[in-house]
């Protein structure tokens, strides 16, 4: 590895920029499902609307340069998704490279577009953790030239404020994470269970413990290590590769945790690990318009990192922030406080004119979050299905309706195909209901006796309305 060209990371180039168009084309996939229902122009919550309380400059978008429609976002969309598939197949390396560049450009700027009129359904750290690593990899070059040292430092750099900023963000938040007891909860509660978080939960509580100890080493001190030289950099990137195997199979975070994995890629030199091919000889140099390109892109990421460094420095440590409309340099974290209790909003629906605990109530049930106390939890990740997601959130704070969440209810009655479509299970195909309610319910994992005796893998109580019955007439 010399200053200019790193040849021994082309086989670490070529894992990340193929498993990052295959991220972005989950994101567009995602996009061309969720967004019509949920932000389009009859959306429970407008794009519209957002376009026009934010100026331009802080959420730009090619969206708000020719006009919102939902025909104009699927086109987004679509192009996106195909480009993406493209992408993942070898496209940006069967063109020249200013080309590859450029294709690479394009995906950020579309999918860009799509974040900054999405609100709070594209609000997740995540999705700036995808438009920042898509941004760094229009410098990361193609098979026309050896890998650039300062390209792949960049994703290195992105990386190491990933898992440093998740493991500040807990070390200095929630108590239980110093007292190595927040897995005691977390693995139940947390946004989306997966198939196997239930055995994780039920881990002996000392394993809990070593996991949360693991869990710090691996985001305190290990990042640091992706810095030193070889070999020390690769085997601390595996440790992070590990950590984040772990955490997919624990729960469902999107492409958080898959993103995280390829980015760590970036500091693995495959050279240095057996049975993986030696790279290959010749490489050619990079053009030195090319490597200007990249030492100005360094240089915008040094002077962007200022306030992000400070936050990590800070007693007062944000946990996911983007401090430009461009989603370049953000801060990331995640986790900093573990509920205790999981409360789960079920949507209820009866097609009896009185809408009394006499009626026959029928419950809505979505793909990700827990409804059915039966129904296995499924493995959804890197998809994201943003409307279970909100649903958590909204469950975080029961006592106060979100005004998206009255919103859904409307379009229930209404029997709405687009919110429909969202969901696993409508029970009023025919014909919508009369009254639709939410409830909130705790819900907690069954112990193995529980399960014997009921087949149910979560065991629920009523705790109070949280949307009292209402009518069709009431949208």
């Amino acid at each position: 590895m010399d200053w200019i060209a790193d040849p021994d990371a082309w086989l670490s180039r070529l894992v990340l920029q193929r498993g990052l168009a295959v991220v972005y084309l989950m994101a567009f996939l995602s996009t061309v499902r969720e967004f019509p229902a949920l932000a389009g122009a009859r959306g429970l919550t407008p794009a519209d609307d957002l376009v026009r309380r934010v100026p331009f400059r802080r959420a730009p978008s090619v969206l708000r340069l020719v006009g919102y429609t939902d025909r104009r976002l699927l086109a987004v969309a679509w192009t996106g998704a195909a480009l993406s598939a493209a992408m993942a197949g070898g496209l940006g390396d069967a063109v020249p490279l200013g080309v590859s560049m450029a294709l690479w450009a394009v995906l950020w700027a579309l999918y860009l577009s799509v974040v900054n009129v999405g609100g709070i359904w594209y609000a997740f750290g995540w999705e700036s953790l995808l438009l920042e690593a898509g941004f760094l990899a229009v410098f990361l070059g193609n098979d026309d030239i050896a890998p650039p040292t300062f390209g792949m430092h960049l994703m290195i750099w992105l990386a190491f404020r990933v898992e440093l900023g998740a493991g500040l963000i807990k070390w200095r938040g929630d108590p239980c994470w110093r007292e190595l007891t927040c897995l005691n909860h977390h693995h139940e509660t947390q946004p989306m269970p997966g198939p196997l978080s239930r055995l994780f939960h039920l881990l002996p509580r000392p394993l809990h413990r070593v996991e949360a100890a693991a869990n710090h080493v691996c985001q305190l001190i290990v990042p640091f290590g992706l810095f030193l030289p070889q070999p020390v950099a690769t085997w601390a990137a595996l440790l992070v590769i590990v950590t984040q195997l772990w955490l997919v199979a624990s729960g469902n975070f999107a492409w958080l945790n898959w993103l995280t994995m390829l980015l760590a890629v970036a500091a693995v030199h495959p050279a240095r690990l057996p049975l993986l091919p030696a790279p290959p000889a010749g490489q050619p140099d990079a053009p030195v318009w090319f490597s200007c390109a990249v030492w100005a892109a360094t240089l915008l990421v040094a002077v962007l990192s200022y306030r992000p460094v400070r936050n990590l420095l800070s007693r007062y440590q944000s946990m996911n922030r983007t401090y430009n409309g461009l989603h370049l340099v953000n801060t990331y974290g995640a986790f900093g406080s573990v509920t205790r209790v999981r409360h789960e909003i079920v949507l209820e629906g009866t097609r009896d004119p009185v809408p009394d605990d006499g009626a026959r109530w029928e419950a809505y049930e979505f793909h990700g979050k827990p409804g059915d106390v039966r129904r296995l939890p499924r493995q959804f990740a890197p998809f994201h299905l943003r409307l279970d997601w909100l649903m958590w959130f909204a469950a975080l704070n029961p006592s106060v309706p979100r005004p998206w969440m009255r919103a859904l209810i409307g379009r229930l009655l209404a029997g709405d195909r687009a919110v429909l479509r969202l969901l696993r299970r409508n029970p009023f195909e025919d014909a919508p209901p009369a009254h639709v309610r939410a409830r909130v319910y705790r819900y907690r994992f069954s112990t193995r006796r529980e399960r014997r005796a009921t087949s149910a893998r979560w065991q629920r109580t009523y705790v109070h309305d949280h949307v009292a019955p209402t009518p069709a007439s009431g949208d």
